[in-house]
């Protein structure tokens, strides 16, 4: 496994949900939950890279593979999360925050910003872990070779 595939892989995702929510804010759709809930696009197709890439460079292994795209969406999640802070801190903090509770799946009334920031990195490790094992099913047989002698 090489951890540049998983690096790369990880910005790719980071890019296109930067880009992808920064076109629904310019088009004011960004209060609409349910286009948020499509950045899941931008990891699938970032694993699913990095398990490829990996495929191709002759990493085998159920586990290696699996970690290999645990560590990419972890990646992406992680400076997406940074990012989300800054461009929540440049306008306005926790005034800009909280003048759209209604639109976030959690957070209440209020919140300040560190906390949302926590409560996302504990969601995106959720969905990281689902999107790498149902894609390592999809993968599992091209990866893994059982009952073969080395």
């Amino acid at each position: 496994m090489k951890f540049k595939t998983e690096i790369i892989n990880g910005i790719i995702i980071f890019v296109g949900m930067g880009l992808y929510f920064l076109l629904m804010e310019w088009l004011n759709m960004s209060h609409h939950v349910y286009l948020r809930l499509l950045n899941l696009i931008f990891v699938v197709y970032g694993v699913n890279r990095a398990i490829k890439t990996n495929y191709e460079a002759g990493v085998r292994g159920y586990f290696a593979n699996l970690i290999g795209a645990i560590i990419t969406s972890m990646i992406g999640a992680v400076l997406s999360i940074i990012a989300l802070w800054i461009y929540i801190q440049a306008n306005g903090g926790e005034a800009y925050l909280n003048e759209h509770p209604a639109r976030y799946i959690f957070g209440g009334d209020t919140t300040n910003v560190e906390y949302f920031c926590i409560a996302l990195l504990f969601e995106a490790s959720a969905a990281s872990l689902a999107v790498s094992f149902c894609l390592m099913q999809y993968w599992k047989d091209k990866v893994e070779v059982i009952n073969k002698v080395d």
